[in-house]
């Protein structure tokens, strides 16, 4: 026998008992405050949250936190005055050195901290992937528990494209090391409104 099929036997015959899976697989996850949840969990993968009246307040924050970037685009109509001008429908490339990048998204889920984001909402589909810092504005009542209800929300959606984004770009692919913001924003910050 070789050793290759002796080590394959040896695994064979050490195989652990078989388990019985559990009489519930459909029990969905249901967060007694989801928007706390959310929060928890975006913060637990390196983004930030915060809760907000109405979008005056997200201009503010937006005024304070990225005062110091040169080129910051929305594709929010409320906050254009705040933005680039002229930025819509430009090659993909052109977008290459946008600081931030402000969106809106269909909603959330708290246990991923994951935001639905279609074509429609991003402006250009390389927006929220390119940019360094991603602002994403989304409704308190939008936020909802689990992956299941996400996945009913857009079960019958028409749309050319959309992803699930949460929290910014990061790897560990190197040396075990965390690294943020590796081909994607370095940061995510979510404005989410009561």
């Amino acid at each position: 026998m070789s050793s290759r099929a002796e080590i394959l036997a040896r695994v064979k015959e050490n195989q652990p008992a078989l388990t019985s899976l559990p009489a519930n697989l459909t029990a969905l996850v249901q967060y007694p405050d989801p928007v706390d949840m959310f929060g928890k969990v975006l913060d637990g993968i390196g983004g930030t949250m915060y809760v907000v009246k109405d979008v005056e307040e997200i201009g503010l924050q937006i005024k304070t936190r990225f005062a110091h970037l040169p080129r910051v685009i929305s594709t929010i109509p409320e906050l254009k005055n705040l933005t680039e001008k002229d930025w819509e429908d430009l090659a993909p490339h052109s977008y290459e050195d946008v600081d931030v990048a402000i969106i809106k998204a269909h909603f959330g889920v708290a246990e991923n901290a994951a935001l639905w984001v279609t074509e429609s909402l991003m402006g250009q589909r390389v927006i929220p992937f390119i940019c360094q810092q991603l602002v994403v504005v989304v409704h308190q009542k939008d936020i909802l528990s689990n992956m299941q209800e996400a996945y009913q929300q857009i079960a019958d959606s028409s749309y050319g494209f959309g992803a699930f984004i949460a929290g910014p770009s990061k790897t560990a692919d190197i040396e075990q090391s965390l690294v943020l913001g590796a081909h994607g924003p370095k940061n995510m910050t979510v404005f989410v409104i009561e």
